[in-house]
């Protein structure tokens, strides 16, 4: 078993059905107030798989008998605590929609999002909230909403257009709501009426948001994020073409949903990894843009140090260093020949990547803290590491030279292109030879 890095967390899903009594939880249980209900590491009683079930939840996620508790910063605890709390909240102000009433704390809700989530200067460990049929609709649209926030805010648009975002994010499903729980009962497995009467009730929301937006104060573009989203496929709607601008942020929103809906349990699923997940929306570049994609991994932790892993060809091995540029190209150290290969090289990378984590704890490599201390004090692991951090600042730094040097031939066009004032002419009688004062020499850097 994998002495995990701090934050992250080995589990298993379970669904509901299937638990048992002496089951670990894996991750803690809230309340709407953020109470704390089960703490993480609580085996389950048989009265606590009865309070699960009233809960409504698919299933939870559980450790293994003998696995120790992994560590969680404060930052993950409160991660799994706002969600919870945003997802009461989300779910009051799209009552009061449904209701015909004015969702007088939506924005802040959105300012709270923002506040969080649209300014991290650093990794988030993206974890995800435990989801039954009937609140779906709440958590998916939440865990969009921080992931459009931090997606847009490693993209560095401008706060304006951030919070129409995470604005559009919380509404854009708004329209599920409308659909019997008989259907959502049946997660991914809809017969094509079934999926058909759900785009007609997506757009019934739309159309019940969409003459009240000023009255509830919502952003207009956020309005024009959710038409396209929702009106992309319709067959009862011709929408015009979005501004630059708008299909960014539609973009953003795109990347998003489609995260969660892969990385969320459901229904009839087990989730899939974030590995895998990101695997699929870059194999998709067509149409998942692959520069939101890409932002999306600078933003949340996909293949950690430390994690067990899958490679291409069936070996499995440990990341010793993680890539930020590719993450299936890690450093890693492989258990059948104890040996070292760095994936980001082009000769090892084209016939070795890393596939997926490991699944099931049966194949995992147990390894103790005096291991795990060797492989880092190896002078040969270390060397190589170095290397392998110097080749990504060599990168960074040549990313960080070409934008300045863009940057300054931007300005010298902006330049060239401005008209110089008009000379007044000179009376005839005063009339003197013009000199022009030398060019002064601008060196380029």
């Amino acid at each position: 078993m994998t002495i995990p890095e701090e934050g992250e967390i080995i589990m298993q899903f379970v669904k509901t059905a299937d638990l048992k009594p002496g089951m670990r939880l894996a991750k803690p249980l809230y309340n709407r107030m953020g109470v704390l209900l089960y703490e993480r590491d609580t085996r389950l009683t048989i009265q606590g798989i009865n309070s699960i079930e009233n809960f409504g939840l698919i299933g939870i996620f559980i450790l293994e008998p003998a696995e120790p508790l992994p560590p969680l910063s404060r930052e993950d605890l409160e991660f799994e605590q706002f969600q919870t709390i945003y997802m009461f909240k989300l779910k009051d102000n799209m009552d009061k929609l449904v209701n015909n009433l004015v969702p007088s704390t939506l924005l802040s809700l959105v300012d709270d999002i923002q506040r969080h989530y649209g300014s991290l200067d650093h990794k988030l460990n993206f974890t995800q909230t435990l989801r039954s049929s009937a609140d779906f609709v709440y958590k998916h649209s939440i865990s969009v909403g921080i992931l459009s926030a931090m997606i847009s805010n490693e993209m560095q648009l401008p706060a304006e257009d951030i919070r129409a975002l995470i604005t559009a994010s919380l509404l854009y499903d708004f329209g599920y709501l409308y659909v019997p729980q008989a259907i959502l009962d049946k997660g991914d497995d809809l017969s094509d009426s079934d999926r058909n009467f759900i785009q007609m009730n997506l757009e019934r929301g739309y159309e019940s948001i969409r003459p009240r937006y000023e009255e509830c104060n919502l952003p207009k573009i956020s309005l024009e994020i959710i038409q396209q989203f929702i009106f992309q496929k319709s067959q009862t709607l011709k929408i015009k073409d979005p501004s630059p601008e708008t299909l960014l942020l539609c973009d953003i929103l795109k990347v998003a949903d489609q995260f969660d809906r892969l990385t969320a349990m459901n229904i009839n699923n087990p989730p899939v990894s974030e590995v895998a997940a990101m695997s699929f929306l870059r194999r998709h570049s067509r149409t998942y843009n692959p520069r939101v994609v890409a932002a999306l991994a600078e933003c949340i932790h996909i293949l950690p140090t430390g994690a067990c892993v899958d490679l291409s060809d069936g070996e499995k091995a440990l990341v010793l260093v993680e890539n930020a540029a590719d993450f299936t190209r890690p450093m890693i150290l492989k258990f059948s020949n104890n040996m070292i290969y760095d994936l980001s090289d082009p000769v090892i990378g084209d016939s070795l990547r890393v596939t997926d984590i490991m699944k099931t704890m049966d194949n995992r490599i147990a390894i103790d803290e005096e291991a795990l201390e060797h492989f880092v004090a190896d002078q040969y692991i270390r060397e190589t590491a170095d290397r392998f951090r110097q080749k990504k600042l060599a990168i960074a730094q040549r990313k960080q030279k070409a934008a300045q040097k863009k940057s300054m031939d931007d300005l010298l066009d902006n330049a060239r292109v401005l008209t110089p004032p008009p000379i007044a002419p000179v009376p005839e009688e005063d009339a003197s030879p013009i000199r022009k004062a030398p060019r002064k020499r601008v060196k380029l850097v």
